[in-house]
């Protein structure tokens, strides 16, 4: 069955001006007060698609303009270990990792995935410009995989200090061509690095938070459990580096509230962080719709001590018209933190009680929502959505993997001329 491509148009947030996307709008045309953009469905129902496969099935409220092999959707139950543990009656994972016996199959074991399939599917096929992504880790591995698997040409920019996490099954094609920034830089290094690059048009800059598609896609998660629950869930927790992905929730529990079918869109979106890297959570502490300050140095050295290195993002999404900032105000919400022992702590006992284990990042998730429920936030009898965004990587590396060294290193302050020379040569 051939594919036809989602119809939907654009809307400023701040301002709800409607606009049509010319192939790969990442805001206003119009210009305007900083802002996230929203798409908006032309199937405004809930339908999930019975005909396509993985994260496909979903494709009515993704921006997509064909499909792409190998995805998976993610993966909804209901808790029976982790819930008895915490005293909740309605406790629903929604899980994005490996883990067959749930029908869990993300190769790279991380829902960074669910960005990937619908940013590369956002594309033409015959687009000319070749893709830039930034990363700290988990996103790299995944638009990698994909990009390998479908031959699409990619460039993506990672911290040395995060190689570790760029395994995969086996060697990429060569369409793949990663360029890292040295020791001691951190994921806002390779932001910059990338920004340079973009400066020639051979290339285009992904978009990150402002991709409607990177968003919907992570939104994916959300629909995967109001599917499961049959209703928006009271309460939404998941870690944070940008916001993103809470964001994105935000976003489909909204348009489930407009669609009906699954209640009224009372959801509460709380957030973790990994203690020390907190600035999102001071700034909202502080209650600033601005971050607050944040040296390099200080930034750079509170990335190196937190196990989710993923979630150490200087230039998050937050304060924007539709940011995180907006998303904690408008759900009610708030952010937790979790320190490194509590991270520990829930990697072990996860694997005790769920029988898989997580990725450091999601479980600073559960110990937000553990602190949670011990607090009185979360009553026993709340419909709670848990957000694991990773995990199963040592069953997953078990079947065997590569990783993938650099194809270039290049300092933060290279000359964009330079940039671009060297990494145009690789290909």
């Amino acid at each position: 069955m051939k594919f036809s491509e989602t119809k939907y148009r654009l809307v400023n947030v701040s301002n709800g001006n409607e606009f049509e996307d010319r192939g790969w709008t990442l805001s206003d045309p119009e210009g305007g007060e900083p802002s996230l953009i929203r798409a908006v469905y032309a199937n405004p129902r809930f339908t999930p698609r019975e005909d396509l496969d993985g994260i496909y099935r979903y494709a009515d409220w993704m921006p997509v303009k064909r499909t792409l092999k190998k995805s998976c959707a993610p993966v909804t139950y209901k808790s029976k270990g982790l819930a008895r543990y915490l005293g909740l009656e309605n406790l629903y994972i929604t899980f994005s990792g490996w883990c067959p016996r749930l029908g869990a199959k993300f190769r790279t074991c991380s829902f960074k995935e669910t960005e990937a399939y619908s940013v590369l599917a956002r594309m033409d096929k015959d687009e000319k410009r070749t893709l830039i992504v930034q990363s700290a880790g988990n996103t790299a591995r995944a638009f990698a995989q994909v990009c390998s698997d479908n031959h699409i040409p990619i460039v993506i920019c990672v911290p040395m200090d995060n190689l570790h996490d760029l395994w995969f099954h086996k060697p990429l094609n060569k369409c793949v061509k990663l360029v890292a920034v040295p020791h001691g830089c951190d994921y806002y290094d390779a932001i910059a690095l990338g920004e340079k690059l973009a400066s020639d048009p051979r290339y285009m800059l992904e978009g990150g938070a402002k991709n409607v598609a990177r968003r919907d896609g992570m939104g994916t998660t959300l629909l995967s459990c109001a599917e499961k629950m049959g209703r928006i869930p009271d309460a939404y927790f998941q870690a944070v580096g940008s916001g993103t992905g809470a964001i994105a929730a935000w976003e489909n529990a909204c348009r489930l509230g407009a669609d009906g079918s699954y209640g009224p869109n009372r959801m509460r979106v709380y957030c973790a962080q990994n203690a020390p890297f907190t600035l999102m959570y001071d700034s909202w502490k502080a209650g600033s719709r601005s971050l607050v300050a944040l040296s390099p140095e200080e930034g750079r050295r509170e990335a190196e001590i937190i196990l989710a290195k993923v979630l150490s993002n200087r230039k998050p999404p937050y304060g924007l018209a539709g940011g995180l900032y907006d998303t904690l105000k408008a759900s009610g919400g708030d952010i937790y933190l979790a320190d490194n022992n509590d991270i520990m702590y829930w990697m072990i006992q996860y694997r005790n009680l769920e029988g898989y284990e997580l990725l450091p990042a999601a479980c600073a998730a559960v110990a937000a929502l553990d602190k949670a429920v011990k607090d009185g936030t979360i009553a026993k009898d709340d419909y709670v959505m848990l957000n694991c965004t990773g995990g199963g990587t040592l069953s997953a590396m078990s079947k065997g993997f590569v990783f993938k060294e650099p194809d270039l290193v290049l300092a933060p302050d290279t000359p964009a001329d330079e940039v671009i020379a060297r990494v145009s040569a690789l290909f």
